[in-house]
């Protein structure tokens, strides 16, 4: 039986996420899930998303979803953002906290997308967020760079497809360890 990924595009519908110019987060989360997902799919695993349009779920109602689809790994897709434009630049991965299972597939996925050209900004610990502390099984919010970055805005652009690929790929070769 395969693996089943929860596929979370974080904020949606009147929650916009962070924005840049006319980048809005909640675009940019959506887009990145579904490549991700159709990835993961032609890979053999059985996906399963929070939203595959633009409507506004409680972070609350997303962790509802996966423990009711019963997940083996919840992947929320993230941009982040910083208070000055062109700051910061990087890819970060959050876990309720650090080891284990969720920690490897943080690793991986970072690992991968500093190949692609992102800045691996390492893990963090954040027990508070919703979506972390709320799900019945291992979970993950990959930060996809800075929205408020030129460079990364630049390589989530030009490089989406390898993007999407890293993140998958960081994923199943998780599953495979």
């Amino acid at each position: 039986m395969a693996n089943r990924i929860i596929m979370d595009a974080g904020h949606g519908g009147r929650d916009n996420g962070a924005s840049y110019g006319d980048r809005i987060e909640k675009e940019d989360n959506l887009a990145m899930t579904l490549a991700v997902g159709k990835i993961l799919e032609e890979m053999g695993f059985d996906v399963v998303y929070t939203r595959e349009e633009d409507i506004y779920q409680a972070p609350f109602r997303k962790a509802t979803i996966a423990n009711e689809a019963g997940g083996d790994l919840f992947v929320s897709i993230h941009r982040n953002s910083s208070e000055i434009a062109n700051q910061y630049q990087g890819v970060e991965t959050l876990v309720y906290s650090e080891g284990g299972f969720p920690q490897e597939v943080a690793n991986n996925i970072n690992n991968e997308l500093e190949k692609v050209g992102y800045i691996n900004l390492g893990i963090e610990e954040r027990p508070r967020l919703v979506v972390l502390n709320s799900t019945q099984m291992p979970a993950v919010l990959v930060e996809v760079g800075f929205i408020n970055s030129d460079d990364d805005n630049q390589l989530f652009e030009n490089k989406f497809e390898e993007t999407a690929n890293a993140i998958a790929e960081g994923i199943a070769m998780s599953f495979l360890a």
